[in-house]
């Protein structure tokens, strides 16, 4: 898995799959949102998506109060996502 940023957007290359991958997203999240309370997140390609970033994403967004908006290439994650009503929490959306 690749992650970059610019500015508040947030780019995921890759499938998102290990503990190694939610830290790095932890991390590069971590400081988006110290100086963006809304973000982009576009997850290119990657199959699927961990509990813990999922979680993680959850706690963005409902305790800290960051708007996020997530755009999903790969329609069997977006599919996923929907399965798990995660859909407008996300706003997850095929780009």
């Amino acid at each position: 898995m690749e992650i970059s940023s610019s500015s508040n957007v947030v780019t995921i290359i890759g499938n998102i799959k290990t503990v190694n991958d939610f830290q790095q997203i932890k991390s590069l999240l971590d400081s988006v949102t110290r100086q963006h309370k809304s973000v982009t997140l576009q997850i290119k390609d990657s199959l699927s998506i961990t509990s813990s970033v999922i979680g993680y994403l959850n706690k963005l967004i409902l305790k800290d109060k960051i708007n996020l908006n997530m755009n999903v290439g790969n329609a069997k994650l977006l599919e996923l996502i929907e399965d798990l009503n995660l859909t407008s929490t996300f706003k997850a959306r095929k780009p």
